[in-house]
């Protein structure tokens, strides 16, 4: 995809062979410094968005990735599938396609290296050949299973940089070819050899000792970890999917007089087709025939279904909640609104800094140092005249105990912990990139509509004038309003039910557009809707009712007045009403450190009353999706590290440009997927409890990182010295890959807040 700005050219890439946060550090940099290019390169999405000037061509940009020693194109343009046909395999298949590979070596891996790390741990599982029984099982973990991190190791040292990935490669390959000299050239070939099972710091003949197990165990465990973070990985892009399958498949032409249904991808300008009740309308258009109510909730924010008659415009993916209407299509495809803001949504995902794992950030430091130490420690010894074999002893023993099998346990884990225990409270995290965020976070922005509000319309007031029953109000507006279908009306019949019980049937009954409902209910001339309902009939409104009426409208509720019988008899509030719960929840996450702002589409004076009623101080009202957005950047750029709270098609994209997104549950799939945390219960007290879970599992990483390197660590000047034996370094392996899992077992006993 290429789009052309002022004196620039833009262009999404698609970057293969990316094996760590690090490699796309690199990628972006050698980008950008080619002139006038300006690249973010997404290592969790594999994409590159590159800014370039007229004269460089893309084909410039794709070699200097290329010769990075990485692979790009441009992504293939994305299908409309209309009618769930495919024209290729699915997204969901791609990406099963591509772990693949991955599922085989890790099982390869695990089945192989298994058996080698019993073998050489347990003494009496030591046969008379038990060495090349285990040789046998590791050659094919070392050399089919880590196959990527020995190319990505080639590939680094092409470009002169080091990752985990080198180091892994350095040390599981120089345990094996060590283990190799061993067995083939030194003592210990011999049938009967045993590894005895004592920890003796003592120096030993290296030519009698083989590594097979430390090559093969941190091949398998780095594989799982790398397995399970694809696994989060392809979850990447969804939220791009979701919005553009949110829209109508169908749609009912208007031809000649005659209905015909199409597909969408079908319609073309100037076409008009038909809306019925209930159904989605296919595309943005104008309205040219019909009125009716349109809930465009998941994409305004507005909880107040808006009124349409002839001549209003229509959005494309919203539902039309009342009657029948005819709409000419103003716009189709990718010049939609709902098509925008899947734009917004992956200019916002590609935008996001991809996070810098630490164990990278230590290996840039570390793999030189260790691959030092060790050149110097063979150095010494053979300046020492120790002799060739203990000298390349002393030196393999470094590189070998330097490699931090735990570190494949580290992350995975604790995520899997974490996200386990998550789920048991409602709370999906999405993977170790998002729990980085959490401990930053300082400000949260909340969407009104279905987030702290029900996001449903319900009867919250009942005002009478003189005498009038209140359940008799209730009775015979609800029976009208339960024979209407607007959204409004449904809310006062559900209201009604539940207040004043069984409901009478209408002996009349006819809606009349834009204005409410009339009819007949046990004998009464009942009138219910819009106050120029009554002033058509002559009715004007008591003083009582009219303060009732007026206070509710600057409340921002929806006020629906009743008469019957010639007489204003009471006005009805209807609203999307507070959750029960958000009061609370705006209370712990301040609790958290956290400043709360009230963020919505809907007017300000509902906004407003909501904010005063869960306790916010701070609201910004009245803003389409692309501003939300836009606040969520200029918190950013203020210095505020932000997270989002949100559950509609409109809150999509500021999820997804937020430092830290959470999708209620109850939502849309647009948001759940565009966010980085999933509330799935819809209570707004889970985001403070995702926030706390997030930020005890990242502590868990930290710490999970600090061991797998420090029992190794530690080891090292044992190892330099000639003193490390190889149940030592299986010890220390073992230990650290203990210490780590059940540091993160911790986990399971994360508790909600009371």
């Amino acid at each position: 995809m290429t789009t052309m700005t002022q004196g620039a050219a833009q262009v999404e890439l698609a970057v293969g062979g990316m094996t760590c946060a690090s490699c796309a550090a690199r990628i972006e940099k050698k980008l950008n410094r080619m002139d006038g290019v300006e690249a973010t390169v997404n290592y969790a999405t594999e994409k590159a968005k590159v800014t370039f000037a007229d004269d460089i061509a893309v084909e410039d940009l794709i070699a200097t990735v290329e010769a990075t020693g990485y692979s790009a194109r441009r992504p293939a343009p994305p299908r409309h599938d209309v009618e769930g046909a495919a024209a290729g395999p699915s997204d969901d298949e791609q990406a099963d396609e591509a772990l693949r590979p991955l599922r085989q070596r890790l099982v390869t891996a695990v089945v192989l290296a298994v058996p080698v790390i019993a073998m050489a741990m347990v003494p009496a599982l030591q046969i008379e050949y038990w060495q090349w029984l285990s040789l046998t099982l590791a050659a094919p973990v070392v050399t089919y299973a880590a196959w990527p991190f020995h190319r990505a190791a080639v590939t680094n040292a092409r470009h002169g940089a080091a990752t985990m990935d080198t180091l892994i490669s350095v040390g599981t390959g120089a345990a094996f070819l060590w283990s190799l000299w061993a067995l083939f050239l030194g003592t210990a070939g011999t049938p009967g050899m045993t590894h005895p099972f004592e920890f003796t710091i003592a120096r030993s003949d290296g030519s009698g000792n083989i590594y097979l197990e430390a090559a093969a165990g941190v091949t398998a465990f780095i594989l799982a970890g790398r397995y399970f973070e694809a696994r989060s990985k392809r979850k990447a892009g969804a939220a791009l999917r979701a919005l553009l399958e949110l829209g109508a498949k169908e749609v009912t032409l208007l031809r000649g007089g005659l209905e015909v249904t199409v597909p969408t991808a079908e319609l073309r300008v100037g076409d008009r087709f038909l809306v019925r009740p209930g159904e989605k309308i296919a595309t943005d258009g104008t309205v040219v025939e019909g009125s009716s109510a349109v809930d465009a909730s998941m994409l305004t924010g507005e909880s107040v279904p808006v009124e349409v008659s002839a001549g209003d415009a229509v959005t494309g993916a919203t539902l039309n909640a009342g009657g029948r209407l005819v709409v000419e299509a103003t716009r189709i495809g990718a010049d939609t609104q709902l098509a925008r803001m899947a734009e917004l949504v992956e200019d916002a995902q590609n935008g996001k800094a991809a996070a810098q794992r630490l164990a990278d950030r230590i290996s840039a430091v570390f793999v030189p140092v260790v691959i030092g130490l060790a050149l110097a420690t063979l150095g010494f010894w053979l300046g020492s005249g120790a002799g060739l074999t203990a000298a390349f002893t002393t030196a393999v023993a470094v590189l070998i105990i330097a490699c931090p099998c735990a570190l494949g346990l580290a992350t995975p884990t604790a995520l899997m912990v974490g996200t386990g225990r998550g789920a048991q409270l409602g709370i999906l995290i999405k993977g170790p990139e998002v729990l980085e965020t959490t401990r930053k976070v300082d400000t949260v922005v909340l969407d009104k509509t279905g987030t702290v509000t029900t996001g449903r319309m319900t009867l919250v007031g009942v005002h009478t004038a003189g005498n009038t029953d209140e359940k008799e109000v209730l009775r015979l507006a609800g029976a009208l309003e339960h024979a209407s279908e607007h959204p409004v009306a449904r809310a006062v019949a559900a209201g009604a039910a539940a207040e004043a019980g069984a409901l009478p049937t209408p002996e009349d009954f006819a809606g009349i557009p834009g204005l409410g409902v009339q009819g007949v209910v046990e004998g009464h001339a009942v009138l219910v809707g819009r106050e120029k309902l009554l002033t058509e009939w002559a009715m004007g409104l008591p003083e009582p009712l009219r303060r009732a009426k007026d206070d509710a409208e600057k409340a921002g509720r929806t006020a629906v007045v009743v008469a019957w019988d010639g007489e204003a008899r009471a006005v009805l509030e209807v609203a999307d009403a507070v959750k029960e719960t958000s009061p609370e929840a705006v209370r712990r996450l301040r609790a958290l450190g956290l400043t709360p702002i009230l963020l919505t589409g809907d007017n300000r004076a509902v906004a407003e009353s909501v904010a005063a009623e869960v306790g916010i101080d701070e609201v910004i009202a009245e803003v389409m999706p692309e501003d939300k957005v836009a606040v969520v950047k200029r918190l950013q750029e203020e210095g505020h590290s932000v997270a989002m709270v949100g559950d509609g098609v409109n809150d999509a994209a500021a999820l997804a440009r937020a430092d830290l997104g959470l999708a209620m549950g109850t939502g849309s799939d647009a948001a759940i997927e565009a966010g980085d945390l999933t509330l799935v219960r819809g209570d707004l007290r889970a985001a403070a409890d995702a926030i706390r879970l997030s930020r005890k599992t990242l502590g868990t990483i930290r710490s999970n990182l600090f061991w797998a390197f420090a029992y190794n660590v530690a080891a090292l000047p044992l190892a330099a010295a000639g003193l490390l034996s190889p149940m030592i370094a299986g010890a220390a392996m073992a230990f650290s890959s203990v210490f780590v899992v059940g540091n993160s077992l911790r986990l399971r006993g994360f508790r909600a807040a009371g």
